[in-house]
C-alpha cells in the first residue's frame, strides 16, 4: 500500500482545479471571440473629406454583385432562401476569391429563419455583407399608388416588419428603399399610378412633378421610421437615372444615400458630378454592368463585357475619391452575379430552360453591337459574370462557370 502525503494530495488537488479554471476561461475567450465577430458593426458615413463609408472605423469600398442565384428552369418566384442546395455557399466561395465584400437583395424571402441563414452563412463564412431591398411594391398587383394612403401603409407595415426582423444580423451594411420607382412618373409607360387629384392637373409635367413629390415624401417618411427602430444602418434611396432628383433634395433629408441605377456604356460620363449638384449625398451604384451577348455577331462576347466592367468600376473607383474624382461614390454592386435564363419570356415557363439570345431593349452607349439592325442590343439573359452549366451540377446546384468579367473584376478587386 502506497501512502500519498498530504502536500502531495493538495498538489494533485490544485492542478485539477487550475486545468478547469483554464478550460473554462478559454471557452470563455473563444465564446467572446466568436460573439464579437457576431456583433453589429459600428456603420457610419464619414463626410469631413468627401464621402466615405466607414464599417467599425475602417473605410469599406463597397466591392458588389447583385445577386438573385436563380437556377436554370426556375423563374422570378424561386425561393432560393430556402433552397435545400445552399446556393449561396458555392456562390459566396466564388465571390470570395474574386474580392466581392457585398451583396445586394432586391428583395427579402418571406421566411425569417431562412434568410438569417443566409445573412450569416455570407458573412461568417466569407465576410460578405448586405445592402437590404425592398422594392416599396413597385412590382405589386393591382400597381402601385404612391398617391393611394391605405397602399402606402400597407407598404410602410412591411418595410418596418424588415427592419425590425434583421436590424440585429451582423452581416446587414444598408437598407435600401426603392429600386427604379421614379419610373413610374419619370418614364411614364412603367408601373402607372395616378389620381384624380393629380389627373386634374393641366399637363404631363405638372403631373410628374406631383408624382416625384409624393413618392419622395413617402421615402423620406420610410426613411425616417427605419432610423427610430435601426439608428445603427444608413438608409439608402434606390433610384433610376437623375431626371427628378432636384425634389428629393427638397423632400429627403432623412436619407442618407443614394443607391443609383445607370447604364451610361463603358463609364457614367458626368453622373457622380449630376447627383453632387443635385442632391450632394453619397452615392452607392446599386446597378451597373454589361451583357455578354453581342446582338451583330449573335455570339457570346465575354471580351467586351469584360472591358466595359473594367472601365465602369475605374470610374466608381475614381469618383469614390475628392482627389481624383468627385468624393461622393461609396462603391457599388454590379448587376449582375449569375445570368437569368428565364428573363428572354417570362410568361413562357417552358422556355426557361433555353437561353435566349434576343435582345430585349435598345442603349446606343454599348457601342459593340450598336448598330444591329433590329435596334435592339441589350440581352436580359446574358448579364452575369458567371454562367449556369445546364448539363452539369455542383453540390446540387447548376455549376457556376466564371467568365471573362469575373477575372477582370477579381484582378482589380484583389489588389
Amino acid at each position: 500500500m502506497v501512502l500519498v502525503s498530504y502536500e502531495g494530495h493538495l498538489l494533485k488537488k490544485f492542478t485539477i482545479i487550475f486545468i478547469c479554471v483554464c478550460a473554462v476561461l478559454a471557452g470563455l475567450y473563444f465564446y467572446a471571440k466568436d460573439f464579437a465577430g457576431l456583433r453589429v458593426a459600428a456603420i457610419f458615413i464619414d463626410k469631413t473629406n468627401g464621402y466615405k463609408l466607414l464599417v467599425d472605423g475602417k473605410p469599406f469600398l463597397i466591392k458588389g454583385v447583385c445577386y438573385n442565384p436563380i437556377p436554370i428552369g426556375k423563374d422570378y418566384e424561386y425561393n432560393f432562401w430556402g433552397d435545400l442546395h445552399k446556393p449561396w455557399l458555392l456562390d459566396g466561395k466564388l465571390m470570395k476569391n474574386a474580392g466581392v465584400n457585398t451583396v445586394r437583395f432586391y428583395r427579402i424571402g418571406k421566411n425569417p429563419t431562412e434568410v438569417k441563414k443566409v445573412l450569416d452563412d455570407l458573412y461568417r463564412k466569407f465576410g460578405i455583407r448586405a445592402l437590404m431591398g425592398t422594392y416599396l411594391g413597385f412590382w405589386d398587383w393591382p400597381p402601385p399608388n404612391y398617391s393611394d394612403e391605405s397602399f402606402k401603409q400597407k407598404v410602410k407595415v412591411e418595410v418596418l416588419e424588415m427592419v425590425r426582423l434583421y436590424k440585429d444580423c451582423p452581416g446587414v451594411l444598408m437598407w435600401v428603399l426603392g429600386n427604379e420607382n421614379n419610373y413610374s412618373f419619370d418614364r411614364q409607360n412603367i408601373q402607372r399610378w395616378s389620381s384624380d387629384a393629380i389627373d386634374a392637373l393641366p399637363d404631363p409635367e405638372s403631373q410628374r412633378k406631383e408624382k416625384a413629390k409624393l413618392y419622395y415624401s413617402f421615402v423620406n417618411e420610410l426613411a425616417k421610421e427605419v432610423k427610430k427602430i435601426d439608428p445603427k444602418h444608413p438608409v439608402v434611396m434606390g433610384v433610376g437615372e437623375v431626371t427628378s432628383l432636384d425634389f428629393a433634395k427638397q423632400l429627403c433629408p432623412d436619407v442618407d444615400a443614394l443607391g443609383m441605377i445607370a447604364y451610361r456604356g463603358p463609364g457614367f460620363g458626368n453622373l457622380f458630378r449630376q447627383i453632387k449638384q443635385k442632391l450632394d449625398i453619397p452615392v452607392v451604384m446599386t446597378e451597373w454592368g454589361a451583357d455578354s451577348f453581342n446582338a451583330m455577331s449573335e455570339e457570346p462576347d465575354e471580351e467586351d463585357q469584360a472591358e466595359f466592367l473594367k472601365l465602369q468600376w475605374q470610374d466608381i473607383e475614381r469618383n469614390s475619391s475628392p482627389k481624383r474624382g468627385t468624393g461622393n461614390c461609396l462603391g457599388g454592386t454590379l448587376f449582375e452575379w449569375t445570368d437569368e435564363w428565364w428573363k428572354g419570356n417570362e410568361n413562357l415557363p417552358h422556355t426557361w430552360s433555353v437561353h435566349d439570345i434576343a435582345a430585349h431593349w435598345y442603349n446606343n452607349s454599348y457601342y459593340y453591337d450598336a448598330d444591329v439592325k433590329t435596334r435592339l442590343n441589350m440581352n436580359e439573359e446574358w448579364w452575369g459574370i458567371v454562367s449556369l452549366d445546364p448539363k452539369k451540377t455542383e453540390s446540387g446546384n447548376n455549376q457556376r462557370i466564371p467568365k471573362k468579367a469575373y477575372d477582370t473584376l477579381k484582378s482589380l478587386w484583389m489588389r
